[in-house]
This record gives structure tokens, sequence and C-alpha cells, in this order.
């Protein structure tokens, strides 16, 4: 009963230091991105459309800052408690170190649960439905509502694409098919819209190469034979970065299916997957720092080095990742190894102190 209700008190200190790190992480990014996002004011996206663009897009700030807020939010709760000797009379209590750290991993698990959920079901709509609702503000109804620009392959043609419409109407699109090396065709279009299940292309000009000559023709219509949906086309000219789990999966397959290199869907994907050990991993650091070589400094001095340390393992991340496809190791490894460096380390830390 007194063992349950140590951990209940060490779970809800800790829980309440991230949510709290989490609100004034949010706090700080919310206010330094709206004083710069006013410089982007037009049309009727003023100073209040400002703001709430930038609410909408909560949810998804929320997952970018969760790994810093759960490594500075275990330094300050267990921090705390180590500043008012909670953490020695547990201790003397007979409380292992092992079990403290379990006590302490508890409100993580809610913590990622939560996280998967959003990065899931939430973040990525919240973000497709923020920059629609911002671009139509400033451009009027019927905006692009993905990121201009992107180039996709199928089969033996090559596709660039402007952007796509809310109503799933493309702009801009062109096609370069290819018979092994040698071009044979061009054709642009100034839209592509879905009818009844189908692609139109609207406005073509079709340029054919055959052997020293060219032939060139206008099209008022010409159907579009691609296995693209207005909903596949839309993830893939989306950003990946911010892309549901299932949705990356999605997208990898497809790329591989082309023949294509699928580094960086899959690396956001193991990244999202991977999140319950990279947050067992922060939270070892975080503990180590408390219980180890640092467990006499100030707790500012311990927090300090959190960032630094939080800082240095989302470099390596991001390093590791453009390795993976230049040395062609997996996508998956790219983030498991920032994940048992930080775990190894804080064990080591820990044991010393064991």
């Amino acid at each position: 009963m007194i063992a349950d209700r140590f951990d209940r008190y060490l779970a809800r200190n800790v829980l309440a230091a991230i949510i709290v790190v989490q609100l004034v992480l949010l706090g700080l990014d919310l206010v330094i991105t709206y004083i710069n996002d006013l410089g982007d004011v037009e049309g009727d996206y003023g100073a209040f459309q400002v703001l709430l663009y930038l609410l909408m897009r909560l949810p998804w700030r929320l997952y970018q800052y969760a790994p810093v807020a759960v490594l500075i939010g275990a330094l300050v709760g267990l921090g705390s408690m180590a500043s008012s000797n909670e953490l020695t009379v547990m201790r003397a209590a007979g409380r292992s170190l092992a079990r403290i750290l379990w006590g302490t991993m508890k409100p993580i698990i809610l913590v990622v649960v939560v996280l998967l959920l959003v990065a899931e079901f939430v973040s990525p709509r919240t973000e497709q439905f923020a920059n629609a609702w911002r671009l139509e503000k400033i451009q009027g109804t019927g905006a692009v509502v993905t990121q201009s620009g992107g180039w996709q392959r199928e089969g033996d043609s090559f596709y660039r694409f402007g952007a796509i419409r809310a109503d799933d109407t493309v702009l801009d699109l062109t096609r370069y098919r290819f018979e092994g090396q040698q071009l044979r065709e061009a054709t642009s279009a100034e839209r592509a819209v879905w009818r009844e299940g189908r692609w139109e292309l609207e406005d073509v000009a079709v340029t054919r190469f055959e052997e020293g000559r060219t032939e060139a023709e206008r099209l008022d219509r010409q159907p579009w034979e691609t296995a693209l949906t207005p909903a596949q086309l839309s993830r893939l000219l989306r950003d990946v970065e911010s892309q549901a789990p299932s949705e990356l999966w999605a997208y990898a397959h497809y790329l591989r299916g082309q023949g294509q290199q699928a580094t960086l869907p899959l690396l956001h994907f193991w990244q999202k997957i991977l999140m319950p050990l990279t947050m067992a991993s922060l939270v070892l650091v975080a503990a180590s720092f408390v219980f180890g070589p640092l467990r006499s400094v100030a707790a500012g001095t311990r927090v300090f080095y959190g960032v630094v340390t939080g800082l240095v393992f989302k470099y390596l991340q991001d390093l590791l990742a453009p390795a993976s496809t230049v040395f062609g190791f997996s996508p998956a490894w790219a983030v498991l190894a920032p994940t048992l460096i930080c775990a190894a380390l804080g064990l080591y830390l820990l044991r010393r102190t064991a």
C-alpha cells in the first residue's frame, strides 16, 4: 500500500513537471512564431488569423517538443524531490533505485500513448486543415492546400506537380515519358481534374520525340492514366515530417514499388514508432543526472545539461538520417543509435552510484 503511494506520488510529480515544461515550450514557441509570422499578413489574413493558424498547429508542435519536455520535465520533477530530500527518504524506506526508475517511467507510458494518438489521428489532419485555411484566407476559396512543387516517378514516367487545390484539382502538371534512356514524350497541362473516379487533363500540350524529328500537339482534354488517386497525390505532396505513421509506411511502400529510395519517410516512421524507447532512454539520462555525478549541483545546472543532451540527441539523429542514405544502412538504425547511446550513458552513470 505504501509502495503504491510512493509510485503515485513520484509519477504525479514527474508528470506535472513534464506538463509545465511542455506548456512553457509551447508558449515560447507560440510567441516567437507569432511575432515572426506577422510579416505574412495579407488580405483577409490578419494578425488575429495568424494567431488562429498557430493555435491550429499546436498538436504538431506538442509532438515536436515532447522529447525535450520529457527530458527536462523528468529532470525538474526528480530534481525538486532530490532537493527536498524526498528521494533520500524513499531510499531510506527501502525503495531501490530500480523501483524509483520504474515509478518515473509510469507517467511516460501515458505520455507516449497520448503522443502516438496525436501523431496518428490529430496532428496530420490539423496541419493539413491549418495550411488549407491559411492559404484560402490569403488567396481566396479554392486555394492550394498542399505545398507547391514535387517530383514523382511512376513506371517509365516522371511527373512534376505544381500544386493541388482543395477541390482535388492539380495545377501545372508536367509528364516526361521515357523508353530506356530516351525521352519519348513530354506532356504539360494547366490542370488535372478528378471526375467520376478518373483523371482528365485540361489545356494540354504534347511533344513527341521521334528519330530526327519532333511532333507537337495541343488538346483541350486528355485522359490521364495513373494509379494515383487524389488522396494518394495529396499525401505525396504534403510535408513528410507531419504525416501519420500509417501514411509514412504507405508512402514508403509506394516509393519502393516505383524503384525509389524510401529513406526519408521510413526515417520519420521509425522515429514515431520507436518513440517509447526514445522517451525511456531520455528518462534514464535525466535520472542519471539526478542520482549520478550531477546530484550535488544546482537545479539550473542540471536543466542546462539536460537541454544540451537533448540538442545533441536531436542533432545526432539529424546527422545519421542522410548517413543512412549514403552508407546504405536502415533508417531504423538512424533512430535507434542515438537512443541506445542515451540509454547506455544513463545506465553507466546510474551504475556508478549503485
